[in-house]
């Protein structure tokens, strides 16, 4: 299956595709922005390029990339130069982000993070810009991909790409973040998320869910272990720092972990030695309690 992109369309709208330069025990990362102007999709007409994407591996396909490079001298057709074969990241194969769209609307775009699976051709020109400057962003609760919906030939197979623990976990988070989020706007709170850019670097951050209402960030997790809730206090102490507002931009935000049940004792005092509230989900209920 061949992917092309260009980098300088999506500059002109200002998003990039490109190599992230931050690299993690895997190893390198693709950025490869979907198809569709507006809103992008997996269903439907408007979403058929997408879905073949992400089913690439169950239909035995491999992606080739090609990245434009100029074009053909006197004439307007592209010349793209061969990057070389990938597969989708098999944990996160990709993700959703607010990014311009045409006439600088904004709209929900697919990131597929592909990765090379033999020699590949990375140049520096096919980086992603480093930001600037940090950047944070509110965007709708909607922007991710818990909330995408998937076609079901991948739904069946995703088992099959990662532990099915950990899928579970991650789909009881999904579902914990989806109840609360509407218990939270039946109140009539405005529910967002921060996207963050952080000053040198060229991946971007996603908080969980934002109540811009009461100021508060929740860290959201599918599971009581001590791993998660470990992990959780982590990633609030450090989106914490970029979450503002304009009205008020030297407060910070109530930091909240939003379990599916409650933890042991000593992981609350912990939570509670950095700061940091516990709500949990009472059960299979829409009842949720805060800890004391």
């Amino acid at each position: 299956m061949l992917l092309f992109s260009d980098a300088e369309a999506g500059a002109k709208y200002g998003y990039y595709d490109g190599w992230l330069q931050e690299e993690d025990e895997l190893g390198p990362v693709f950025e490869y922005t979907g198809a569709g102007s507006g809103d992008q999709v997996f269903g439907g007409q408007d979403g058929k390029g997408n879905s073949a994407v992400l089913n690439h591996a169950d239909k035995g396909r491999t992606l080739h990339l090609f990245v434009a490079v100029g074009t053909v001298s006197g004439k307007k057709t592209k010349r793209h130069r061969y990057v070389g074969a990938f597969a989708l990241d098999a944990a996160e194969p990709y993700v959703v982000r607010q990014t311009p769209g045409k006439g600088g609307v904004p709209r929900k775009a697919l990131i597929f993070r592909l990765r090379p699976i033999g020699p590949f051709q990375r140049s520096a020109g096919d980086e992603i810009p480093p930001a600037q400057h940090t950047e944070r962003e509110l965007v709708p609760a909607d922007v991710t991909a818990s909330k995408m919906v998937e076609p079901e030939q991948n739904k069946s197979q995703h088992g099959e790409r990662a532990a099915v623990a950990a899928t579970a976990v991650r789909r009881r988070e999904a579902e914990l973040s989806e109840v609360f989020e509407a218990q939270l706007t039946a109140r009539g709170h405005a529910v967002g998320r921060f996207q963050i850019r952080l000053k040198g670097k060229t991946s971007t951050l996603l908080t969980d869910l934002y109540d811009a209402t009461d100021h508060v960030l929740y860290e959201v997790k599918g599971s009581t272990r001590r791993e998660s809730v470990r992990m959780a206090l982590g990633q609030l102490l450090d989106y914490g720092r970029y979450v503002r507002t304009d009205a008020e931009p030297d407060v910070p935000p109530a930091l909240v972990v939003l379990l599916p049940g409650p933890p042991d004792a000593d992981l609350v005092e912990l939570l509670a030695d950095h700061g940091v509230s516990l709500v949990y989900r009472v059960g299979e209920t829409d009842e949720f309690v805060t800890a004391t």
